[in-house]
């Protein structure tokens, strides 16, 4: 059954209604059709097309330096549009996985495809097809593919009593995904791909996990950025911090210019740490911070000093949570976030994606109020673990046969703590009973210093990412194709050398560079030397 444009864009705009770059890299391995040829095979191609379960909605050709209107995309996508930097086939379809849930998804196919298939994650709870990353990894040579990850928009009022929509966006929208997107590139190059990988950040990165728990043999490289592994116990952090701060009335609230002075306090008490103060915290674990100095003498609530409450919601926004019997829930938000996450986590509302998972998901119960968020809950949320999303197994010895992993998280990430990382890195080396030297082989973790959530932030935080953040294509400074190197030519990487633009303008110059180390190691200054030139710093152990 074949569908219009018009129905494709009426399906982007409204919730499932189903039974309920600038500077790519060459080609190493690109076709040998002409324009013409290239354009009339991807106008063919919808017609051609056969995929079990799915309906094409169509294929067509996009020229480099088309900026691509995406008018009925969801509104709560935020994507209007995304400019195209490479000649590609653009192709459409919708596919089922069961008889009440499915998945909308594109393939960007590129003129300068070099035999690569990438699949592309998410972010937060949100069923968006990642239109940026499909321009900017088409651009790099990818035949790519990204779902809606089982639902339109961002909220996830679409789990509600349906489990198969919930199991879509745990696992299967990008399995089935992946699987579709493979006989696509195949069906348009006429031959399969060389090698196959996966890029995601956030629920991107949980989702590059959860393939390497689960179906490692669909990828033989993965890139998992800022994961939000230990699903249900992040949304329980996540939604205990309005527990904590009250609203913006309550005592217990701190204004966002008094996280400001607690950020300034924690770089006195922590910045030097790494051996010179520069505003960043290179490795934030080491900061074992105390806000007490910061007290208020007397009642009074001053920008510049905090009541005796609200040194307590900064003590405990800055702990792990624990539920009732002591259990660790979640680690601690990691200190030099707090200015980011006073807008974020600490602003004095409910965090929507908790609202959201324990309403629909956990619970199937819209009425359940964010503000009763108890152990009870926490514990709830863990035990049912809805779609198996958890994404905690530390056992990857399936993944160590068939992929390489590239896991990474900046240190001022202020939605994911980035403390959960090198746990879980721990977590898979003592269930797998190896060590860091035996674990390099095909796993190795990065932290990324003064990096916000999968990008910005006050450090080196342009490793090539997204397109929004490449100062270069060389495998060094790029960990998308720090993935392509390692997997194709054995390179692994011991350091992912992070560029800081001034004022993050990268027409405006390099402001200074870092090389990230590789855990569990950690940047420390030598002492001497241009704090802003990588030779200065050397990676030590944590």
């Amino acid at each position: 059954m074949k569908f219009k444009q018009s129905t494709w864009a009426a399906l982007l705009s409204a919730p499932l209604a189903i039974a309920s770059p600038s500077e790519p890299q060459p080609s190493s391995c690109s076709t040998d059709t002409t324009p013409n040829d290239f354009n009339s095979t991807c106008a063919s191609l919808a017609s051609r097309l056969e995929v079990e379960n799915g309906s094409v909605y169509f294929s067509e050709f996009v020229a480099a330096g088309t900026n691509l209107s995406l008018p009925d995309n969801n509104a709560t996508c935020a994507q209007p549009y995304m400019l195209v930097t490479a000649d590609i086939c653009r192709v459409a379809l919708y596919v089922a996985t069961s008889d009440q849930s499915g998945v909308n998804m594109e393939a960007w196919l590129p003129s300068n495809w070099t035999g690569r298939y990438l699949s592309l994650g998410n972010g937060g709870l949100n069923g968006c097809i990642q239109y940026e990353g499909l321009a900017y990894t088409s651009a790099a040579g990818f035949a790519a593919a990204g779902t809606n990850n089982g639902h339109n928009g961002t909220a996830g009022n679409p789990f509600l009593n349906n489990a198969d929509v919930v199991k879509d966006f745990a696992s299967r929208a990008l399995y089935t995904g992946t699987l579709v997107g493979k006989e696509i590139s195949k069906a348009f190059y006429g031959k399969e791909h060389d090698k196959s990988y996966y890029f995601g950040c956030s629920t991107g990165g949980r989702q590059g996990f959860k393939a390497a728990q689960e179906f490692s043999e669909e990828f033989d490289g993965i890139v998992a950025g800022a994961p939000a592994i230990a699903f249900n116990n992040l949304t329980s952090w996540s939604g205990s911090f309005f527990s904590a701060t009250g609203n913006a009335t309550s005592d217990t609230f701190v204004t966002p210019a008094q996280w400001a002075t607690v950020h300034a306090d924690v770089l006195k008490q922590c910045d030097k740490l790494d051996g010179y103060e520069d505003g960043i915290l290179e490795y934030p674990p080491i900061c074992n911070y105390d806000p007490s100095d910061l007290l208020c003498n007397g009642t009074s609530n001053a920008t510049g000093c905090l009541t005796a409450r609200q040194v307590q919601t900064v003590k405990t926004v800055l702990s792990p949570l624990r539920n009732d019997a002591g259990d660790l829930v979640y680690p601690r938000l990691q200190p030099g976030a707090e200015i980011l996450a006073s807008f974020i986590l600490l602003g004095g509302t409910p965090f929507p994606y908790t609202t959201d998972w324990f309403r629909f998901a956990v619970y199937n119960d819209p009425s359940w109020n964010p503000a009763t968020l108890n152990s009870t809950d926490f514990n709830n949320a863990a035990r049912i673990n809805p779609g198996d999303i958890q994404t905690w197994k530390g056992d990857l010895s399936a993944a160590q046969k068939n992929s390489k992993i590239l896991h990474w998280h900046g240190q001022m990430d202020a939605i994911i703590s980035s403390a959960n990382s090198p746990r879980y890195y721990d977590f898979v080396s003592e269930t797998m009973g190896l060590k860091s030297d035996e674990l390099d082989e095909f796993y190795r973790y990065f932290s990324i210093s003064g990096t916000g959530h999968c990008g910005g932030g006050d450090g080196a935080h342009v490793i090539g990412q997204n397109s929004n953040e490449v100062s270069s294509y060389d495998p060094k400074e790029n960990i998308l194709m720090a993935i392509v190197d390692w997997v194709e030519k054995g390179n692994a990487p011991e350091t992912i050398i992070g560029t800081k633009f001034v004022n993050d303008t990268q027409s405006l110059g390099v402001a200074f560079q870092r090389a990230h180390c590789k855990y569990p190691k950690r940047n420390q200054y030598k002492g001497e030397g241009d704090p802003n030139l990588i030779g200065s710093w050397e990676c030590v152990d944590v």
